[in-house]
């Protein structure tokens, strides 16, 4: 069986056709190639309009370097459930956690690794799951994007590297050109010297960049 994660929806979703704020959209997706082929990631807790959104985004997005994707509208308990994983085999990503992850814990120890959707500023969402009483790890004291935090947990737990051995880039400054850019405010992997953004991310922090001057 292959390494499972688990994506808790905890964003409300925004009150449009889409479901999805397109940022969620791109980190989703771009999950998928961090997990890479052999795993397997569920979103949880989605609305009927959200797993539509991304059931059709995720057929229409193939490839043999792609874990496998599954959306639901039901939370993780029920997953649990209907998986027949006991809570103890469920690692909740916590920053409150006072353990960090290690390549022990891709042994067998856990079956899926379960994060939260983060928001920025932070608004401790993962004490909506840390109350249900699972078992947690960190992953460091920087926040992460969702993705970030599912790719270095594929790093550590698949890839067997340590957590102080994988390259970060904190707070990167995205230059668009030399009059436009934005300050991202989480940590991320870093690859060739740049940060491992989700595709299309650029484009789409451009436009709401531009967006923003809109009058």
């Amino acid at each position: 069986m292959g390494f499972r994660y688990v994506v808790e929806h905890l964003e409300e979703d925004e009150e449009t056709s889409k479901a999805i704020p397109k940022w969620v959209e791109l980190e989703y997706m771009h999950m998928r190639s961090l997990a890479g082929p052999g795993a397997h990631v569920h979103f949880t807790h989605l609305s009927k309009s959200s797993c539509q959104t991304l059931t059709t985004l995720f057929s229409a997005d193939t490839g043999s370097r792609l874990a496998g994707a599954s959306v639901h509208s039901e939370p993780i308990l029920d997953l649990m459930q209907h998986l027949s994983i006991p809570m103890e085999k469920v690692c909740l990503l916590d920053p409150k956690a006072g353990k960090e992850i290690s390549p022990e814990d891709g042994d067998g120890r856990f079956e899926c690794f379960l994060f939260g959707v983060r928001d920025d500023p932070p608004r401790d969402r993962t004490s909506e799951l840390r109350v249900l009483g699972f078992p947690t790890r960190h992953l460091g004291p920087i926040q992460m994007t969702t993705d970030t935090a599912l790719g270095v947990a594929k790093l550590v737990v698949q890839d067997k590297i340590p957590l102080s051995e994988i390259p970060y880039i904190d707070h990167p400054t995205i230059v668009f050109n030399p009059k436009e850019s934005v300050e991202m405010p989480f940590r991320y992997i870093a690859e060739n010297g740049e940060p491992k953004l989700p595709p299309g991310m650029r484009e789409h922090l451009h436009e709401d960049l531009n967006k923003s001057f809109d009058f």
